[in-house]
């Protein structure tokens, strides 16, 4: 990337951040410094955009990956990148993010009144045997707006490979481009997430509400697709004759619910 400086940590006292001004970018919060995390924050990076990430721990933990890894980008504990964030993305593992002991892993308070992008989903390996995590009846989505009741939550960014988020990236128009789904609840947040999406160099393409977020989920035909904007709407389509959406409709039809339809 060009133009980019040193990573830098966050001041320990940290204010949230003050009203954007016309025209301004938002500063990108990040919390998780794994690959999904560190690849979006360079791309925004490169658009043009102050990012803020945080890993698990101490912002030493991982200053030395941040600086190798993503230069410009400024390191913090996750209240601190929250709180002066604009907008975050979660891209740590969705475990941790809703841990089964009861334990705040996000810093809600400094979410409050936040547009949040969830780019999180449910590995059993990483977050272990969790039933309440891979709900059928529920897109995991869901549970990060019911964690967050006083945020806005966004699905996006968690279908692509971290090496397809990498290598990528066009410009804008480029024929074949690839899409990325997002889902959600308000247009003025999706509109938000879409921008977001854009600048990291891909086509957004919405696939419905925050509940037919469970298009994007793993076991979905989108789930590590690689498609073009498209391709990625067609998939998106014909989720309900899947054999994913087929499951999903027999079970759900148990309780009298409905298989998103895009």
């Amino acid at each position: 990337m060009s133009n980019v400086q040193p990573s830098a940590s966050l001041p320990s006292a940290s204010l949230p951040a003050a009203s954007l001004p016309a025209g301004s970018l938002p500063t990108i919060g990040i919390l998780g410094a794994g690959k999904v995390g560190t690849v979006l924050a360079r791309l925004l990076i490169g658009s043009g955009y102050r990012v803020l990430i945080s890993g698990s721990g101490a912002p030493s933990k991982i200053d030395l990956i941040i600086d190798v890894l993503v230069p410009g980008a400024t390191t913090g504990i996750s209240a601190e990148v929250a709180a002066q964030a604009d907008v975050v993305i979660l891209a740590l593992p969705l475990g941790k993010a809703l841990p089964l002991d009861g334990r705040e892993a996000i810093p809600r308070d400094e979410l409050r009144g936040k547009l949040v992008i969830d780019a999180m989903n449910f590995w059993w390996e990483i977050d272990g045997v969790r039933d309440d995590l891979n709900d059928p009846f529920t897109a995991s989505s869901e549970l990060v707006q019911e964690l967050l009741p006083d945020s806005r939550v966004v699905k996006a960014f968690n279908h692509m490979g971290y090496h397809d988020l990498d290598e990528g990236p066009v410009p804008a128009g480029t024929p074949g481009r690839r899409g990325i789904g997002i889902a959600g609840d308000e247009d003025a947040d999706l509109a938000s997430a879409a921008k977001l999406v854009d600048a990291a160099g891909f086509d957004p393409v919405l696939v419905g509400t925050l509940h037919d977020s469970v298009l994007l989920q793993p076991g979905s035909e989108l789930f590590g697709a690689n498609f073009s904007a498209d391709d990625v709407r067609a998939t998106a389509e014909r989720f309900p004759t899947t054999e994913r959406g087929l499951e999903l409709e027999a079970l759900r039809a148990t309780r009298g619910s409905t298989v998103p339809a895009a």
